[in-house]
């Protein structure tokens, strides 16, 4: 097995196809077939289902992606630290919940690293989609919260995918709503005043526990819910139905706008954001200058 058959085996898989992964590799559609051919005969399983149709990753294929990303992502790494980081493209990913703070860390991450050459990914996405991106090492660091609700359930999952966390900050539970909105010259807000407004909250997919809600579960019944996937949309019906959601408090105008302001929400428990990452990974020289970028917007 070779780090060119891995780099191989990964590119068929993005790419869907033997022809454009070839061209992307610069290699014939003959030696890229074999290539993959051997490295399959080698680890005795079979990485791709081949049908008329075209190719597919099989069960197994699916799960040797994971590692084969995991040996290139720390040689990559292994090189980053003691070549200097001279040369080549720079790759990252971070998989987060949909905190502002997180891409605005994001921007400032690619002003530093901005060269001519770069590969960075911000997913937005489900707290179980986060949990995975790490796992299978598609993405290098994952940003979700703990609290007194989730915290068992979640920890029994990280140990279970081999997931660490690390408390980035604690922060008191806000309410996010409309700077028109009938409670918003409050100085904080109680569960039984926000009863007869819509709650606005992320839709977790097939995952929709209450454990992985990004936002903190509550004994009080919400009467009226509406689930969203994007961030803009959620804040247009915050403003459009006097909505409101829970959250961390960071608010960003530039990113949620002047209109959407954060109230302190009586009668909760903290939130414990932090950030997730492969026990048996190494935190690369771009990840590190993405949690220092965010640090200085929490601090």
């Amino acid at each position: 097995m070779t780090f060119q058959q891995l780099k191989y085996v990964i590119t068929v898989a993005e790419t869907g196809t033997i022809t454009e992964a070839a061209g992307k590799l610069y290699v014939s559609q003959p030696s890229l077939t074999k290539a993959i051919h051997e490295l399959e005969k080698e680890m005795n399983i079979v990485i791709f289902n081949r049908t008329n149709k075209g190719i597919s990753l099989s069960r197994e294929g699916d799960e040797f992606l994971g590692y084969a990303r995991q040996v290139l992502d720390q040689a990559a790494i292994l090189e980053d630290k003691y070549k200097g980081g001279h040369g080549g493209k720079k790759k990252f990913c971070v998989s987060t919940q949909h905190y502002s703070f997180a891409v605005n860390a994001f921007v400032d991450l690619i002003k530093q690293y901005g060269q001519d050459e770069y590969d960075f990914s911000l997913r937005e996405t489900q707290t179980y989609e986060i949990i995975e991106d790490v796992a299978r090492m598609r993405s290098e660091i994952g940003i979700l919260f703990l609290n007194d609700f989730n915290e068992v359930v979640m920890d029994k999952i990280l140990k279970s995918h081999d997931l660490e966390f690390h408390l980035l900050f604690i922060a008191k539970p806000h309410v996010f709503i409309s700077r028109n909105h009938p409670l918003a010259g409050r100085e904080i807000i109680t569960n039984e005043e926000l009863e007869q407004y819509p709650y606005l909250s992320y839709e977790q997919g097939e995952h929709n526990s209450f454990y992985f809600s990004e936002e903190i579960f509550s004994p009080f019944e919400r009467k009226k819910n509406i689930r969203v996937r994007d961030r803009a949309t959620l804040f247009n019906l915050l403003i459009g139905l006097n909505g409101y959601t829970v959250c961390s408090g960071v608010i960003d105008e530039k990113l949620n706008g002047k209109d959407i302001i954060a109230v302190p929400l009586a009668q909760e428990s903290n939130m414990r954001i932090g950030y997730i990452s492969h026990r048996k990974g190494m935190i690369s020289r771009v990840g590190n200058s993405y949690l220092e970028a965010l640090n200085q917007y929490l601090q």
